[in-house]
């Protein structure tokens, strides 16, 4: 695959690394082509020693890359896109967006230019290329879009949403990781409550998990597959019944929308003087 670009995260927390991570085991393009930027470099000794380049400097991150990926916290982006403005290039760089809550418009009023914006909402298993992430972009900039999803499709899966679906999608994939870590989580344990130690456990509801998700990918319904292990009177309808009864599938598309909720008032964005 032909990617003749160069990087730059701004951002070197948890989701930063991952991307990192995940770019170099996919092979996109070599370590050195990368520039990942904290405050803190000496933790990113790690990706330093895998010749990934580490710097402080956001602004002087842009100067060799022609792709900048924000991987900030939210109340982090305004001071980040007032150290960057006077760097970016329309012309050179295409800026991605991972940050919960800033929309296109709001970054490209921050910067003062027409550079091209994708938005992406990846989550941490891009460190292991198993991401879902979803991708939206301005119909003007499909181009940038292409290279965003030529980045994201080596390190998972993508689909190309419209913007004002990506609070949903933060919530669903990013945040939606965590929930079915804590549900595998609570099966191990009741696996320890009946019987087996924690390291089984926790690979045998891992490994259950990983095979319900693969029928799922294979084009099978939840529900087709449900039916395929419950029988009459048996232990699999009396466990998910019980489940059911304690608001189990209540609990988990109340924990999605929840997160969709705060995910929209994440980002405040700086009034910009004319």
């Amino acid at each position: 695959m032909d990617f003749n670009h160069t990087i730059a995260i701004l951002g070197g927390g948890n989701l930063g690394i991952a991307i990192a991570q995940g770019l170099i085991v996919s092979g996109l393009l070599p370590a050195e082509h990368i520039t990942i930027t904290r405050r803190r470099t000496s933790l990113l000794s790690d990706l330093a020693k895998q010749n990934i380049n580490v710097t402080a400097d956001n602004a002087e991150a842009l100067k060799n890359a022609s792709i900048v990926i924000l991987a900030v916290q939210p109340q982090q982006l305004n001071e980040v896109l007032t150290d960057i403005k006077k760097e970016v290039n329309p012309k050179k760089h295409i800026i991605i967006s991972v940050v919960s809550g800033a929309s296109i418009a709001e970054i490209t009023k921050q910067l003062g230019k027409n550079a091209p914006v994708v938005r992406a909402m990846p989550n941490t298993a891009i460190a292991i290329r198993e991401s879902m992430t979803c991708l939206a972009a301005d119909t003007e900039h499909q181009k940038a879009l292409g290279v965003a999803q030529q980045i994201f499709d080596t390190v998972g899966a993508t689909v190309v949403i419209h913007e004002e679906q990506m609070t949903s999608a933060t919530a669903l994939c990013a945040c939606g990781i965590a929930f079915f870590l804590r549900a595998i989580r609570a099966a191990s344990q009741g696996g320890i409550e009946i019987g087996f130690h924690a390291d089984e456990a926790i690979k045998m509801a891992a490994q259950t998990a990983r095979g319900a998700a693969s029928l799922l990918l294979s084009g099978s319904h939840p529900e087709s597959e449900i039916d395929k292990v419950t029988t009459p009177r048996g232990c699999t309808i009396a466990g998910l019944n019980e489940m059911e009864h304690q608001g189990f599938s209540s609990a988990l598309i109340r924990g999605i929308t929840t997160a969709s909720d705060k995910a929209m008032n994440l980002y405040v964005a700086k009034p910009v003087k004319n």
